[in-house]
């Protein structure tokens, strides 16, 4: 099932960057043709249900938050395609990975065969990428497009918004953002060219409009530690301790 008024949404990220509607069906059919038969959702919502998650994107603000996210090791993360390396490389380990493939093939290799769960986006620009999802143990696929088979849409466009619907759909307590900075400046770890820099600062105003439109809709509790957002709750690092209890 998808959020309600997500194909209103979606219409208008077709309309504003000019997407493929059937670029987006056929990269969704063609994952939905690779993915296993198992089925991870129950694992998802086990990990997230009734839990405080952190969501963790690939922003300026990362740097800072590392050793923060180092004092959490228990807490549920769920982190956007380029953030997962530097994390990988602190020590910090993902729960669920939320991906277009963009990332860092070597650190998705060897996490891949772990518990961690790869959320595999399929759009018109990265069917060529798809099979690299054989290299994942636990992987689910899904689009932006209308749900079927084996592909899920829980809503979102970027990565890292898409790490929020999917902690608000499978009904997390509280979501708290880090990483997550939506601003004029692009994050060292997002590994964008400069040739894209436009089109990238384009993506991170519309995420932001749509997390700011979800935050109307969800029934989770919404807090960032980023730049200030619409309907999130802006609380520092120190008071982290007595949000998560």
């Amino acid at each position: 099932m998808m959020i309600s008024g997500w194909n209103s949404r979606y219409n208008e990220i077709l309309k504003e960057f000019n997407y493929n509607k059937r670029e987006d069906a056929d990269s969704a059919e063609l994952l939905d043709s690779i993915l296993g038969e198992e089925n991870h959702i129950k694992k998802i919502q086990d990990l997230i249900k009734n839990q405080n998650v952190f969501v963790v994107g690939a922003g300026p603000s990362l740097s800072n938050a590392i050793p923060v996210l180092l004092d959490f090791k228990k807490t549920i993360k769920i982190v956007a395609d380029s953030a997962v390396k530097p994390l990988i490389d602190n020590g910090i380990k993902p729960d669920i990975v939320v991906t277009d493939l963009d990332g860092d093939e070597t650190t998705f290799r060897k996490i891949g065969k772990s518990k961690t769960i790869f959320v595999v986006h399929a759009h018109g620009d990265n069917i060529s990428k798809l099979n690299f999802i054989e290299n994942f143990k636990n992987c689910i696929g899904t689009t932006q497009t209308r749900p079927f088979g084996k592909i899920q849409n829980f809503g979102g466009f970027t990565d890292g918004d898409r790490a929020v619907f999917l902690a608000s759909y499978f009904k997390a307590k509280k979501i708290i953002l880090f990483g997550m900075d939506f601003g004029k400046r692009i994050g060292k770890f997002s590994n964008t060219k400069p040739a894209e820099r436009k089109i990238k600062l384009k993506k991170l105003k519309k995420a932001r409009s749509l997390l700011e439109w979800h935050a109307l809709k969800t029934k989770s509790e919404l807090f960032t530690t980023s730049i200030p957002i619409t309907g999130f709750k802006k609380i520092p690092y120190q008071n982290l301790d007595i949000i998560i209890t």
